[in-house]
């Protein structure tokens, strides 16, 4: 049992290292600002540095904070449905889904751009319908949903990366979903993640409740008189819709809805009322790391932030899957 006073110190811990990141994140560059410079530049009188600061870095920033959050949380919530640690939007196809989908609106109807993480939301739901329904045998096997998501993650990837390639450069909004890039995004870019992003962790937190019940036996939430299959759906869907929102904007971001939720249960423990909020907070801060340290390790080049967290959530997952309790 996790104290109050180890929470408490969890949540100011890891909220003040996202607000030194966050300032060290804005300095990553040829152009340097002291935070009173950023200060005053943004409220008090124009400034020529903090301008180009402001419009350059400060979108990709909280893109990378807000898209960090959502899959942190639609991995607790997708461990939370199929009462399984390996649970993770990536693995099981979902970005995957999501990203197909974003990337063939973006290919063929540019004109709707706006609608991007809509139909993002409704790849993600067809990819994870077809996890689900592949895996299902009288019951929904952990390992089997691991098994087929993979297969499914890579199917659609495979199809992403054939078409980026026969794209060739001409669509670069395509090729930043495939390869996981956050680099040039932009404010429009930030608006459109900002409301649905924003819309689907109010969800989550409605649903905190739902998902500690999920944690049950199936006949001990059925004699509560509750419907765990609508629950399930109903949790999935809000998942889907984080993951796939994030991905229409920054691409697929792989193991981050994986390691986040595990680190975040061994500092705050299992209830989802705790564990959404430090999930959100800590999957803002891992993000924003992978970024700042892609944007430093190899300057003036860029490694995405994609590959920074394939490199350590790789070696990561086997770890997981090592010590996972899973049946066949």
């Amino acid at each position: 049992m996790i104290g109050r006073r180890r929470k408490i110190i969890s949540f100011l811990v890891t909220g003040a290292a996202l607000i030194v990141l966050f300032l060290v994140a804005v300095n990553t560059g040829s152009l340097k600002a002291s935070p009173g410079q950023i200060i005053k530049g943004l409220f008090v009188e124009y400034d020529e540095t903090v301008a180009t600061i402001y419009s350059l870095r400060f979108p990709r920033i909280l893109i990378a904070m807000l898209a960090g959050a959502a899959v942190a949380v639609s991995g607790v919530m997708l461990q939370a449905v199929m009462k399984n640690p390996l649970a993770d939007p990536g693995i099981m196809g979902i970005s995957s889904g999501a990203g197909m989908a974003a990337v063939l609106v973006t290919v063929f109807a540019p004109s709707l751009y706006l609608a991007v993480p809509v139909f993002a939301f409704l790849g993600g739901i067809i990819a994870c319908l077809i996890v689900y329904l592949l895996s299902w045998k009288g019951e929904l096997s952990p390992l089997r949903v691991i098994l087929t998501g993979v297969a499914v993650n890579d199917f659609f990837s495979g199809l992403m990366s054939a078409g980026e390639s026969m794209m060739g450069t001409d669509y670069s909004g395509a090729a930043s979903i495939v390869n996981g890039n956050i680099t040039m995004k932009t404010w429009g870019d930030f608006q459109m993640l900002s409301v649905y992003t924003v819309i689907g962790l109010i969800l989550a937190f409605i649903f905190a409740v739902k998902c500690d019940i999920l944690g049950l036996e199936d006949k001990t939430i059925l004699s509560l008189g509750i419907r765990v299959n609508t629950v399930r759906l109903l949790v999935s869907g809000v998942a889907v819709l984080l993951a796939a929102v994030s991905t229409a904007v920054v691409g697929s971001i792989s193991f981050l809805g994986l390691l986040v939720p595990h680190i975040a249960r061994l500092l705050v423990g299992n209830s989802h009322k705790v564990l959404i909020p430090y999930t959100m907070l800590l999957g803002a801060f891992t993000l924003l790391l992978a970024d700042t340290v892609g944007r430093t390790i190899a300057y003036p080049y860029e490694i995405n932030a994609a590959v920074i967290m394939a490199v350590i959530g790789g070696p990561s997952f086997i770890l997981l899957l090592r010590r996972a309790k899973t049946e066949l």
